[in-house]
C-alpha cells in the first residue's frame, strides 16, 4: 500500500519523470501534470496528500495558485520548487503558505525526506534547528489581530534567514521586541544580541561606538575599545533609530554592508565581520533621502525585508490581551493580582493611545500600583483616563502667561510645562522621542506666527525664521498650515 499520494506539477517533462521515479521507489503514489489547471482540479476534488509544484507554470504562477489551495485545504502541505532560486523567491513561497521551498537543482533525497515529514506532520513547518517550540505565549509579542498575524508569518520565515531587516513603526509599537524575536528564534540565537540607539549617542562618538577605536585615536582614547560590530560577532546587531545616524557614519556602515569588513577609528587593518543587521526607525526615511540627510544606497541595503509594526489604533482587538499581559507582569513584580472587566477593555479601546503599546503598558502598571480594586472596571478606567487627560491639558495650559502683570520668558514657560508633563506620569517616564514631540509642538505655532506677522508672505517669513523658502513651504504642507495671504503676500 502506498505511503501517500503526491501531486506533482511541472512543465518540464524530464523533471516530472525523475520525481515520479524517485517517489515510486520511496513507496509513494505520484500523479504528475504539466499545468496548474489540472493540479487545481485534483486538489479541489480532495485528491493528494502532498503537492510539489514549480513556481512558473504555463497557465498560472504557483504563487497565485497556493492561496486558493490554502483556502479550501489549509492543511495540505505544498512544496515549492523553482529555478528562480533567489532569496526573495524563497520568502514569497513562505509568505504564501508553502511548507518548504527548494531551489533547483535540488537533492532528490532531500525532497523525498521533505515529503515524508510533511505527511507525518502536515500542519507544522520543518524545524532545522531541532525541536524548538515557539508557542505564541512564549514570544515577546502579544496579539491575535490580523495585523499581528501577518507579522508573525513573516517573522516565522525570516528567523531561518540572515537577511537584513528594516523595522518601521511609530514610537512605542515594539520595534526592538521584533528585532529580539528575529534573533532569539533564529540561526544566530546562540550569538550575542547587541543594540545601539543612534539617537542616544553624541554624533561625534557614533563611529567609535559602532566600529571601536585604537589607543590614541582621539583625545581620551587611552586604550583600545571594541565597537558594537565586534561585540555582536556571530550574532545580531540592532541599529535602533537608524534615521538619526549622521551621514559620515552612514558612509562607513554602507561599506560594511557592501564589503563585509570595517576598520576601527584610528586603525588601518580591515576586520571581517559576521553579524546580522536589523535596523529600526520611526522616521520616514524616503523623506529624509529627499532632504539629503539619509543615503539612498544605504536605505536599499538596509531595507531588504521591510516590516511595518502597526500602531495600537490599528490593532484594537489586541488591547485586551495586552492589558491582561501587563497585569500579569505587574503581579510578578509584586504589584498585586488584578483582573480587568470586559467593559473596561472596551473603554480602553476608545482611547487614542498616541504612545502606542508602551503608553498602554505604563497606564496598566500605574493602575496595578495605585488602584486597590481587584477587578478593574470601566468606571476605574474612565476615572484614570480622565485624570490622564486632565494632566495633559494642564501641561498645555501651563504654557500660557497667567497674568498680564507677570512677564514669563519662553524658556521658563517651557520649563514649567515640562515639569507638569513629567509629573503627570508619576514615577514612570513619558514615551520616548520626547524631543521630537516638543519641537513639533513649538514649530507649528512659530511658523503660523511668522506667517501672520508677514501677512502670509512666505519669502519674508522664511527670511524671518532663517529658513530656506522651499524648506518653509514643505513644513507648511507637512504641518497642514493654512496660509491666508494679505497685502504683500507672495
Amino acid at each position: 500500500m502506498a505511503r501517500g499520494t503526491v501531486l506533482i506539477a511541472d512543465d518540464d517533462s524530464a523533471i516530472r519523470t525523475v520525481l515520479n521515479q524517485a517517489l515510486v521507489r520511496a513507496g509513494y503514489a505520484p500523479r504528475v501534470t504539466g499545468n496548474a489547471a489540472t493540479l487545481w482540479r485534483w486538489v479541489s476534488q480532495g485528491e493528494g496528500d502532498v503537492v510539489i509544484t514549480d513556481v512558473v507554470m504555463p497557465d498560472e504562477n504557483a504563487f497565485d495558485l497556493i492561496p486558493r489551495i490554502k483556502r479550501i485545504r489549509p492543511d495540505l502541505p505544498i512544496i515549492v520548487m523553482s529555478a528562480q532560486n533567489t532569496l526573495m523567491t524563497a520568502l514569497s513561497a513562505a509568505e504564501k503558505g508553502a511548507y518548504e521551498y527548494l531551489p533547483k537543482p535540488f537533492d532528490l533525497n532531500e525532497l523525498v525526506g521533505l515529503v515524508g515529514r510533511a505527511l507525518a506532520d502536515p500542519g507544522r513547518k520543518p524545524k532545522p534547528d531541532g525541536e524548538r517550540e515557539a508557542q505564541g505565549e512564549e514570544l515577546p509579542l502579544i496579539g491575535r489581530s490580523n495585523a499581528m498575524q501577518d507579522i508573525y508569518r513573516v517573522l516565522a520565515r525570516l528567523t531561518q534567514t540572515d537577511l537584513t531587516v528594516m523595522i518601521t513603526g511609530e514610537s512605542g509599537t515594539g520595534k526592538e521586541l521584533v528585532a529580539r524575536v528575529l534573533h532569539n528564534f533564529g540561526r544566530r540565537k546562540l550569538g550575542p544580541f547587541v543594540a545601539i540607539n543612534m539617537a542616544a549617542i553624541p554624533r561625534e562618538l557614533i563611529e567609535s561606538e559602532l566600529f571601536g577605536h585604537e589607543k590614541g585615536a582621539f583625545t581620551g582614547a587611552q586604550q583600545r575599545a571594541a565597537g558594537r560590530f565586534e561585540q555582536a560577532e556571530g550574532g545580531t546587531l540592532f541599529l535602533d533609530e537608524i534615521g538619526d545616524m549622521p551621514l559620515e557614519a552612514q558612509t562607513r556602515l554602507l561599506r560594511v554592508l557592501q564589503e563585509g569588513e570595517y576598520t576601527t577609528v584610528g586603525g588601518r587593518t580591515p576586520i571581517k565581520t559576521n553579524v546580522r543587521i536589523v535596523a529600526a526607525t520611526h522616521r520616514d526615511l524616503k523623506n529624509q533621502i529627499q532632504q539629503g540627510v539619509f543615503r539612498e544606497d544605504l536605505y536599499y541595503r538596509l531595507n531588504v525585508v521591510p516590516i511595518r509594526i502597526p500602531p495600537l489604533r490599528e490593532r484594537l482587538d489586541d488591547i485586551g490581551d495586552l492589558a491582561r499581559h501587563f497585569l500579569r507582569q505587574a503581579s510578578k513584580s509584586g504589584l498585586g493580582t488584578k483582573t480587568i472587566a470586559t467593559a473596561a477593555v472596551d473603554r480602553l479601546k476608545r482611547h487614542s493611545w498616541p504612545g502606542n503599546v508602551r503608553e498602554l503598558e505604563n497606564f496598566v502598571r500605574r493602575l496595578a500600583a495605585l488602584r486597590s480594586e481587584d477587578i478593574l472596571t470601566a468606571d476605574v478606567i474612565d476615572e484614570e483616563l480622565d485624570h490622564l487627560i486632565r494632566a495633559q491639558q494642564s501641561t498645555a495650559a501651563s504654557g500660557q502667561v497667567g497674568s498680564s502683570t507677570e512677564t514669563i520668558g519662553l524658556s521658563e514657560m517651557v520649563e514649567r510645562h515640562l515639569a507638569d508633563y513629567f509629573a503627570g506620569f508619576g514615577r514612570d517616564l513619558p514615551p520616548p522621542n520626547l524631543y521630537d514631540r516638543v519641537l513639533a509642538q513649538v514649530e507649528k505655532p512659530l511658523i503660523i506666527a511668522a506667517l501672520a506677522a508677514t501677512r502670509g508672505n512666505q519669502i519674508r517669513a522664511a527670511e524671518l525664521l532663517g529658513l530656506n523658502r522651499n524648506t518653509l513651504r514643505k513644513k507648511i504642507r507637512d504641518l497642514d498650515i493654512q496660509v491666508f495671504r494679505g497685502a504683500g503676500g507672495d
